[in-house]
This record gives structure tokens, sequence and C-alpha cells, in this order.
């Protein structure tokens, strides 16, 4: 598990900065925000470089990460929080519409998903929206644990009824949406992404996608 100690270490060294990840990004934020449940307010729990925070089309925009690597990346309209995204005592009950992750959960033991899942319950809106995108283990088995700091396992099936027992309603699942990586070989260039993300079907996508909403 990603500690405050190890984390900018661990981010520095796995994910270097890579200027051409703004455009997938950007369309991967287009992709999102039509599921959004509006476009008050969004959370991003462990932001990275921020390079979806920034982007994405809303009012007002909160990012949590305990590596302190995102607050120099994070865009002036963005209201950065240096912390555990387990601890979102910083944020008024039912105060949030609008929670994303990328590549987060997995990294979690049971002990803090279960406090994530209380801390989400607390904090967002009725019928608020939990954006998740994350390594499927039913397609990528062989990968999942490249990243040693993967501690749990779900599936597109796993995570689906992980979340509808801590109290949100599937409202789309998509097994495969985005490859394994961001460095895999497929194209970059923003337009072919946004193909890529419409195609019916799409070749070596690794990561699912899940919409959840937050039960009134």
């Amino acid at each position: 598990m990603i500690t405050r100690e190890t984390a900018s270490d661990y981010f520095r060294n796995r994910f270097t900065f890579d200027p051409d990840r703004r455009g997938v990004w950007r369309e991967i934020a287009r992709y999102v925000e039509r599921d959004l449940a509006n476009h008050d307010a969004i959370l991003e729990l462990g932001p990275g470089y921020c390079d979806f925070i920034n982007q994405v089309n809303v009012r007002n925009k909160v990012a949590v990460d305990i590596s302190t690597i995102s607050r120099d990346y994070a865009a002036p309209d963005v209201r950065w929080v240096e912390g555990d995204c387990t601890d979102l005592s910083f944020l008024p009950d039912t105060s949030m519409p609008n929670v994303f992750a990328s590549n987060l959960l997995e990294h979690l033991a049971r002990e803090p998903l279960d406090a994530l899942m209380t801390a989400l319950r607390r904090i967002m809106t009725p019928a608020g929206r939990l954006l998740l995108i994350q390594p499927n283990y039913r397609l990528c088995p062989d990968r999942y644990f490249d990243d040693y700091t993967h501690t749990t396992i779900f599936t597109d099936t796993s995570l689906c009824d992980f979340l509808t027992a801590n109290g949100f309603r599937i409202v789309r699942c998509i097994p495969g949406l985005l490859p394994f990586s961001m460095q895999s070989r497929l194209p970059h260039h923003p337009l072919l992404v946004r193909l890529y993300l419409n195609l019916p079907i799409r070749p070596l996508a690794r990561q699912m996608y899940i919409v959840a909403q937050r039960d009134k």
C-alpha cells in the first residue's frame, strides 16, 4: 500500500511526467462528463499530474492526494488538498455531487476501502455519482501485479458487487474501456483517442469504467 512517506517517490519513479498525456486525458474527461450528476462540483481522489481534474468541465474542482507532486500540477481553479483519500473530513456532509478516481482502489486494503466508502457516503449528495477507471483483473491477470503496490483484486463483477453492498447503484459498467497502461502502443493523438473510446469493441482494453450512483 502506498503511504504518505513513499507516495511521491513511487509516483515519480513509475509515472514520469509526459505532456502528451494531457491530450489523452482531455478526451477521457469529455467521455466521463456525459455521466456526471451535474457540472456543479467534482472531487478527484489521487489526481497524479492532475490531467483529468484540470480539464474536466465542472465549475468547482477539488483534488486530494497524499503525494505532493500533484500540488505542483493543479490548475489555479483546482482546490488541492494534501491528505489520505480515506479522510475527507475537510468536506461538509452531502456537499459533493461527483467523485472521480483512476487507478486507485486496487492500491487499498480492505480496511481503508471500507473507510473510503463510509467517507464517500457522507460527503456525496443524494444521487451523486462515483466514476471509476481502473484495471480489470479478469482482463489482465498476467499484468495486474506488475505494479507492486496493487493490493486488492477487482474485476468488473466484484467491483460492482462491492459498490452495491456499500450503498451505490450501478449505472454503467464497461469491462474494458482503456488499455492497461498509458504507455501502451495505442495512438495518443486526441482525435484517435476519441475514436477509440467510442468503438463498440476496443482492442487491448484492460481497464474498466464504472459509474455508480449513491442511493438516496
